[in-house]
């Protein structure tokens, strides 16, 4: 018993050596095989062609009026009577009578002026025959002594002239008061607030009425740095005596309702960098934008997109967006390889882009999109 326990652990191992040999001579020889075949992409392209390319830049501002300003009061008085269109909102016609002021005063005031201005006539006349009478009288006389002009009454003349003559501007400026008791718009346009009512006492220089002409608006628009060069800065050099080609500008109106289009037209740069924004803004003017029948009217102080029309690009090379890596490369196809092209971009909206430099006309450009991939692989055009 003593040696079966002393020779079972060499019993074990010599079987498990026996079955180790057993597996390894049985095994399934491996067939070695050749490399893969080499599978080529299959690519789209798009042949490169110049053409003409029309630039629009994309930007946006707010409406404001072209002309605006206070209405302000040039005499004192209490408001006797204000207009009906005389109302935040309300539109108005040039020489619409808006405030009428109590006149009475300078109803008086004109009596006084025209009753000081009737005696200055009188004395003026006076002066005129006491001075007709004196030369009449040295010629009766037979004086041969030359007469001074103060005994021919020539100064009493001239002053009752002068007196007479500021009678009379006495008299002008009464009745300019009068007539600016009422209170008339200087244009068509529109209130955007009044500041004052029947009944109140206004002096001079009091605003009654803050003022908007209606016959243009206007909007600033920002314009990226990077876009300078592509566009005609209108009215933006003092020595220039040519006038600029009108450059056009589309507005959207999505307020109140569905997106509508409205005409503008470039006719200013800003005169300075804007602080904030460290950019230019171009001003666009739009003609009648309250008026229009066809369309929603515009509001002052409401945001709108614009599309400005820029340079036209003649013999261009502009590419879609989708084949462009990284804003910096693209692929083209040569000997049915692939090669990789830097590229600086000088323009790019939503779908396209205008190359500045890194391609040439007639180059096979990759339009399929691919992932990261070296220059020199193989590939199949799919025509």
């Amino acid at each position: 018993m003593k040696i079966i326990k002393r020779l079972l652990p060499f019993a074990l191992l010599l079987s498990f050596v026996v079955i180790s040999y057993g597996i390894n001579q049985s095994s399934p020889s491996s067939q070695k095989r050749g490399k893969r075949p080499n599978v080529a992409l299959t690519v789209e392209v798009q042949q490169i062609n110049e053409q003409d390319f029309q630039v629009i830049i994309d930007s946006y501002g707010k409406l404001t009026p072209k002309t605006q300003g206070q209405l302000t009061a040039q005499v004192s008085g209490i408001i006797v009577s204000v207009s009906d269109k005389f109302f935040e909102g309300g539109f108005f016609n040039t020489g619409d009578i808006l405030i009428s002021i109590d006149r009475r005063d300078y109803d008086i005031q004109v009596e006084a002026a025209d009753a000081e201005l009737a005696q200055t006539k009188v004395a003026f006349d006076e002066e005129i025959a006491l001075s007709n009478q004196a030369i009449k009288d040295r010629k009766n006389l037979g004086s041969s002594n030359r007469a001074s002009d103060f005994a021919l009454r020539k100064p009493q003349m001239a002053a009752a002239k002068a007196k007479m003559q500021a009678a009379n501007a006495k008299l002008k400026k009464a009745l300019l008061d009068v007539e600016r008791t009422q209170i008339r718009a200087p244009y068509t346009g529109r209130i955007q607030s009044k500041l004052v009512d029947l009944g109140q006492m206004v002096n001079t220089n009091t605003n009654i009425a803050q003022i908007y002409a209606t016959d243009l608006a206007q909007i600033k628009l920002p314009i990226k740095n990077s876009q300078l060069g592509l566009i005609e800065l209108p009215n933006n050099r003092s020595s220039s005596n040519k006038k600029p080609e009108p450059q056009s500008v589309t507005l959207s109106n999505k307020l109140g309702g569905a997106k509508q289009l409205w005409s503008a037209t470039l006719f200013a740069t800003s005169g300075a960098i804007d602080q904030m924004s460290q950019q230019v803004h171009l001003l666009a003017k739009i003609e009648q934008p309250f008026s229009d029948p066809t369309k929603r009217p515009l509001n002052v102080g409401q945001f709108m997109t614009a599309q400005i029309k820029g340079k036209l690009f003649n013999n261009a090379i502009v590419i879609p967006n989708t084949a462009i890596y990284q804003g910096s490369y693209v692929y083209v196809v040569e000997n049915d390889t692939l090669q990789r092209r830097n590229i600086t971009i000088r323009y790019q909206n939503e779908r396209q882009s205008l190359i500045a430099s890194g391609l040439q006309p007639q180059q096979q450009l990759v339009i399929t999109a691919l992932g990261q991939v070296h220059s020199g692989t193989k590939v199949k055009v799919n025509n």
